[in-house]
């Protein structure tokens, strides 16, 4: 990632909600959604400034999308965070190089988490919406 990039990012950190309105405006030229929070707000911005100096979805996932058929066998990128709900609790994973990091513990894989949550014995990455169940 770019100096620039990340300079940028870490700009957003502390920028107000009247600040981030106006960066919404700049990015998407139209204005912030009313109610939307701060953090709402600085992630689809963070999102956008990154897909522009990275790049956005492949023309295979665009088609997959398109066609209401993306790949339901997907491998997480290092730095990507996994999201559950599970019993009315959010459950957020970090991926890392060797592993996973969830509740400031770092895993060795995402069945182990998923099992921690439950209670009982899960596939981590159907669990977490990597793989659909029965693949």
């Amino acid at each position: 990632m770019s100096t620039h990039l990340k300079d940028q990012l870490q700009e957003l950190e502390s920028l107000t909600r009247d600040q981030l309105a106006v960066r919404w405006q700049q990015c998407f030229g139209v204005s912030a959604p009313a109610l939307s929070r701060s953090m709402l707000l600085r992630q689809a911005i963070a999102w956008h400034l990154q897909t522009k100096a990275i790049g956005g979805l492949s023309l295979v996932e665009k088609r997959q999308i398109a066609a209401g058929s993306p790949n339901r066998n997907i491998q997480a990128s290092t730095g990507s965070r996994l999201i559950r709900v599970w019993q009315n609790q959010t459950h957020q994973v970090t991926v890392l190089e060797s592993g996973y990091l969830y509740e400031n513990q770092t895993w060795k894989s995402l069945s182990a988490i998923a099992k921690h949550i439950t209670g009982t014995a899960w596939s981590g990455p159907v669990f977490f919406g990597l793989k659909k169940a029965g693949r």
